[in-house]
């Protein structure tokens, strides 16, 4: 009971302690053959976010982006890139954390995502490959349902 009188009279935090790039790595398997070939290129792109409580009222939040590009049925060239970021979040109710770290902060660390990608492929001699903008809330919520859903079965 105490601690619930302290932390309703506590100011909520969040701050952003620190932005980075956690892991990148560009592949070319067909290279160079391919690379000669004509034709317009097939793009799919995957979005994950993952959240780690890192210590007490600190998480790590990462947004993984795999970008696959293939020209006849052969990958031209695969791009993945997870950028994350710690945050610390204290004072804030168990039903408000959530949306937070799987909304706001992915929110925050998916611009520093989309410009590596776009970077790191463009420096690999191809056109860069801009990730749209992303609605963290429809993802929260669909995944929010799916998990319902596989509860309820």
């Amino acid at each position: 009971m105490a601690d619930e009188q302290d932390a309703a009279g506590a100011q909520p935090v969040f701050q952003i302690q620190r932005v980075y790039l956690k892991d990148l790595s560009l592949e070319q398997p067909n290279s160079p053959e391919i690379l000669i070939e004509q034709g317009q290129p097939a793009v799919d792109i995957n979005l994950g976010v993952e959240v780690k409580p890192i210590a007490d009222g600190i998480f790590e939040v990462a947004v993984t982006a795999t970008v696959t590009t293939s020209l006849s049925e052969r990958t031209l060239f695969l791009c993945e890139a997870k950028q994350a970021g710690i945050f610390e979040i204290r004072n804030i109710d168990a039903e408000q954390m959530q949306p937070i770290l799987g909304i706001a902060c992915p929110g925050i660390v998916y611009p520093y995502l989309r410009a590596v990608v776009a970077d790191v492929i463009s420096r690999a001699g191809f056109p860069p490959v801009h990730l749209s903008e992303v609605n963290f809330q429809a993802m929260y919520e669909a995944q929010q349902q799916s998990n319902g859903a596989a509860l309820n079965s």
